[in-house]
């Protein structure tokens, strides 16, 4: 579970491990130069509803995962979408028996409009994606999966939550039933700013990576790479985007691309000729969205736009959200239809992945 601030539960991961200091944050020098960071624009207010819940005891109890977070969903090769869940459990809780991560929950007809988990990769039991005996309270947590052709990936995130180890790179060839492991990342790689990936897949080829932290208490740069999209599990091929020498080029060093914040889950996507970033902001507490035409688009001067506000539980209404987190955008999504899933959790029993309708993002 990537989300939450309850104390900790028996039999499940450490809830609060955080690693402020040791992660060896390195400060971009280059980014503190002319032409990179000043203050973000000012954030722009949208509107939002809850369409349902996705995961829990009534949803996706049967599959053995009443109990799950994340669900970054992705549109397999023939054509139905797979959740990609975190730390999932069965049981009363979290916490429960049956611990896993992370596992893949289907909806085999995914209309925005009807959108239903009915099977999972395991059938009535859904199953550990990859190898994770959860020895000493490790965990794989999913940061991305995507599709290119009729090839999916998966970035995951191991170690024990908010000391990671490495992250590795997972391939399938069959929507996701099994995957093939590809590469790692050691956690340390720009000061631990490689740790947690997300990836657009663009018409020109490329895949362009944003990175971050994987540790909402540490304040974290946001680096860009591209990569060849035939080259994805390879990481001599990803390519940073820096500041140096008076001008932004790839190659340079990575310098950040937006203002150092404590990131959440992030989400980058190409979407009708334009990318859409997501994420989720601790200072204040909300899910953010920029809209932007370019991969190397100046996000200093970029709108953000609130998508989803904290509120306490039995106050939601609207795009109010107790204890929200995630906020991946949904496959078949337009700036017009923007759907995300939002992910919750305040108690054992309230714990899960919700889709909301976002309206009047600007794009």
């Amino acid at each position: 579970m990537a989300g939450g601030e309850p104390a900790e539960t028996a039999g499940g991961p450490g809830r609060r491990l955080v690693l402020a200091a040791g992660l060896g944050l390195a400060t971009a020098a280059a980014g503190l130069t002319a032409g990179a960071p000043r203050a973000n624009a000012a954030a722009t207010a949208v509107t939002g509803t809850k369409v349902r819940n996705l995961t829990g005891p009534a949803e996706t109890g049967r599959f053995a995962a009443p109990w799950t977070d994340l669900g970054i969903p992705v549109r397999c090769p023939d054509g139905t979408m797979l959740f990609v869940c975190g730390d999932t459990f069965d049981g009363g809780g979290v916490g429960g028996p049956n611990w896993r991560a992370p596992v893949g929950l289907r909806a085999r007809h995914p209309d925005l409009n009807a959108l239903v988990i009915d099977d999972s990769v395991g059938g009535s039991q859904a199953v550990g994606l990859v190898p994770e005996g959860h020895e000493n309270n490790t965990t794989a947590i999913p940061s991305d999966v995507f599709t290119v052709g009729d090839t999916m990936y998966m970035h995951l995130m191991r170690g024990v939550l908010y000391q990671t180890h490495h992250s590795d790179f997972w391939r399938s060839t069959d929507n996701g039933q099994t995957w093939q492991y590809l590469c790692q990342w050691p956690g340390d790689q720009y000061g631990g700013q490689f740790q947690q990936k997300t990836y657009a897949v663009a018409d020109d080829g490329y895949a362009y990576v944003l990175s971050s932290v994987f540790n909402r208490d540490v304040p974290s740069d946001l680096l860009l790479h591209r990569v060849p999209q035939d080259r994805l599990g390879d990481p001599a091929a990803y390519q940073p985007w820096g500041y140096a020498n008076g001008a932004w080029a790839w190659g340079n060093y990575p310098t950040t691309i937006t203002a150092r914040r404590r990131f959440g889950e992030i989400c980058f996507r190409a979407m009708a000729g334009k990318y859409a970033l997501t994420w989720l902001n601790m200072e204040p507490l909300d899910i953010r969205a920029q809209v932007f035409p370019l991969p190397t688009s100046d996000l200093f001067a970029t709108p953000e736009q609130t998508l989803i506000v904290p509120t306490t539980p039995g106050n939601e209404s609207g795009n109010a959200v107790a204890n929200p987190y995630g906020g991946f955008i949904v496959p078949g999504s337009t700036f017009g239809d923007f759907h995300i899933a939002v992910s919750q959790w305040y108690d054992d029993q309230n714990y899960r992945v919700m889709q909301y309708r976002i309206n009047g993002l600007a794009a």
